[in-house]
């Protein structure tokens, strides 16, 4: 089978496309012949600053056919249509899922949809959640246009938020943010993001966090989900009595695997409805995953960006 590796850290022109086995599923495991892989923001970000022993895979979001389970797995059988998160090769024909991080695709979905919803969506509702909204607050999302914030501007309107406001990096993005339901546009440029929100949901981080804090209203929220590191100050929390809250997925995984089950059938309901589209921006063969995270790394994407194996 083919895989995607690198072998010293940097932009998207390390990464190769190795031969390999087909790894054979050990305990728990389930092996996924792949027709979708996600491409995220966090795995690019591997590749290009290190943290991992080299050489080394990239881990991701995969969907496809279950070809073979191991030993002791009962609850899902060869044939079924899985998706979920790969910590091994992701980026590869054949990914091998942990039981605990797989659940099915249901009738009437792609695999692109299914990578493009499940894992960015329990990251944008569960995110939301984290900031306990009221019927009717206003929400503000930043990387709006992102994979994660693409599906945070439509839950929090399909969740009764008042207004919403989406931010983004570039005005070639407004017109697809508004038509997934954004209230107002801003750009981070822009002197002002408008009148102040109850809730931010911050898929950026670094310089953008003290401008997401001072588009709090007083007793905001801002939930932080982001890789992209950055600080507070903590008198800005103070005078404004406002709060922020750290947002990780590993956790709820981990520790509330109950809770991430009524939210994945969640996100199932509202796909069903209509009233949550995922967007693909491109879907690229394997053997261009280096154009695939060029399109990450420059935030020129609107909506998910997928490979798709042969």
């Amino acid at each position: 089978m083919r895989r995607v590796r690198y072998h010293e850290n940097g932009g998207p022109e390390v990464l190769r496309v190795e031969e390999t086995e087909v790894p054979p599923p050990g305990a728990g495991e389930l092996l996924v012949r792949t027709e979708a892989i996600g491409v995220t923001l966090p795995v690019v970000r591997k590749v290009r600053e290190g943290g991992l022993a080299l050489p080394a895979s990239l881990g991701g979001e995969v969907a496809g056919e279950i070809v073979a389970v191991g030993p002791d797995v009962t609850e899902f059988a060869v044939g079924e249509r899985v998706t979920g998160l790969c910590f091994g090769d992701g980026y590869a024909d054949f990914a091998l899922l942990h039981t605990a991080m797989a659940s099915r695709i249901p009738e009437g979905a792609t695999p692109a949809d299914a990578v493009a919803l499940v894992r960015c969506g329990l990251v944008a509702l569960g995110a939301y959640e984290a900031a306990r909204p009221a019927e009717g607050e206003s929400v503000l999302v930043t990387g709006a246009a992102s994979g994660v914030g693409h599906l945070a501007v439509q839950l929090a309107k399909a969740r009764g938020a008042g207004r919403v406001v989406a931010a983004v990096g570039s005005p070639a993005k407004a017109e697809f943010v508004r038509s997934l339901g954004a209230d107002e546009v801003v750009t981070y440029e822009d002197a002002s993001w408008g009148e102040p929100v109850d809730i931010v949901l911050d898929a950026v981080g670094g310089e953008l966090l003290s401008p997401c804090l001072a588009a709090l209203a007083p007793g905001g929220r801002l939930v932080t989900y982001s890789s992209g590191g950055g600080t507070l100050q903590a008198y800005d929390l103070l005078v404004g009595a406002k709060s922020a809250i750290g947002f990780q997925m590993a956790l709820i995984a981990r520790n509330r695997p109950a809770l991430m089950e009524q939210w994945r059938q969640e996100l199932w309901e509202l796909f069903a409805s209509g009233r949550l589209r995922p967007h693909v921006h491109a879907e690229l063969p394997l053997e261009d995953a280096a154009k695939a995270h060029e399109i990450i790394e420059s935030r020129t994407n609107q909506g998910k960006v997928l490979l798709r194996p042969a």
